[in-house]
């Protein structure tokens, strides 16, 4: 098949002055290079595009794919994952990974909790701010925990993300409403052991390529998983298996979730236990980081045996097999 390439390249953003937490979602050339390989070694000719400009650009001259494989997380507005996606749907050009209204839903961190605590996947108490206000209305127990509603790659997260009085959360709140200019989600902390489950596949036949424990170094901004803390994973954070009993804990709530949202063919879903060991999900990752070294998927998928050219096989034989190509 002819499968295009869309995606951002971090270093065409840096070069036009762009800050790197900015555009810290966006991919390498190396992430490329490895999925261009990947899709040859299929027996596919992939075709780079680049990002949604690009995309725009090749659509006017008549260019068409038989598939796109689609990692374009984009820069601007609650819209900015569902844009290529958009785009594809108009000209009826099938895609890898999620619909855009599915990536809409994901991308926002409270409209994602919604949907899964109504199909009945135990998740924080959780309320959204959007003014600088609204912290008054916050009617849940300390400690809270405060991320951008729609940050990913840890954003916007830092030691202080964790709240413990009312000052606190107005002060953090406040500054993340005024730099990140999203709304702000706030959730009961969940104290416990924290994962990330890898999913290929489709709702029934999605299924985990494994779970991996996120082991993080209390000097490392209080232990938490922030931004800084995710740039230097090699000496801040620890990666492994977890026991068989957590392992399956893990893999029901991330499971049901993907399928709740109607999560496609590859991605993530966070999960943390409460004090009691309870798993409660987090977020989830529909458009995950396919870098083959540093991105989460690819490591616990390499933990558990799957090579890197597996894995992109299987995300793109499940896209084939629900699109009946």
């Amino acid at each position: 098949m002819l499968i295009g390439m869309t995606y951002d390249l971090k270093d065409d953003y840096l070069k036009e002055g762009y800050e790197p937490e900015s555009v810290a979602e966006c991919d390498s050339l190396v992430t490329i290079d490895a999925i261009d390989a990947a899709l040859q070694k299929l027996g596919h000719q992939p075709v780079r595009i680049g990002n949604v400009k690009a995309l725009v650009a090749r659509l006017a001259e008549g260019r068409r794919w038989d598939l796109v494989f689609n990692i374009a997380e984009g820069l601007f507005g609650l819209l900015r994952e569902s844009q290529i996606p958009a785009l594809l749907d108009a000209y009826q050009i099938p895609y890898v990974f999620s619909e855009g209204f599915v990536l809409a839903i994901c991308l926002h961190k409270g409209f994602t909790k919604d949907v899964v605590r109504k199909a009945g996947v135990a998740t924080a108490d959780f309320c959204t701010l959007s003014q600088a206000e609204d912290y008054k209305k916050v009617d849940l127990p300390y400690p809270l925990f405060l991320k951008p509603v729609a940050g990913g790659t840890g954003i916007g997260i830092t030691a202080s993300s964790k709240v413990t009085n009312p000052g606190q959360l107005k002060s953090v709140s406040q500054a993340m409403l005024a730099a990140y200019e999203q709304p702000v989600l706030v959730e009961t902390y969940l104290s416990g052991r924290e994962f990330t489950v890898g999913i290929t596949g489709t709702g029934d036949d999605a299924v985990s390529t494994g779970v991996m424990e996120i082991i993080i170094d209390h000097q490392s901004d209080g232990g938490i998983y922030s931004y800084k803390t995710k740039q230097e994973y090699v000496t801040t954070t620890r990666y492994e298996k977890p026991e068989a009993a957590a392992w399956k804990a893990c893999e029901a709530v991330a499971l049901a979730a993907w399928q709740a949202l109607g999560c496609r063919d590859g991605g993530r879903v966070d999960v943390k236990m409460d004090e009691k060991g309870v798993v409660h999900f987090l977020e989830v990752n529909p458009l995950a980081g396919l870098h083959p070294i540093d991105s989460d998927l690819p490591i616990l998928s390499r933990m558990h045996g799957l090579s890197y050219d597996e894995l992109i096989a299987r995300i793109v034989h499940s896209a084939q097999k629900r699109l009946g190509l």
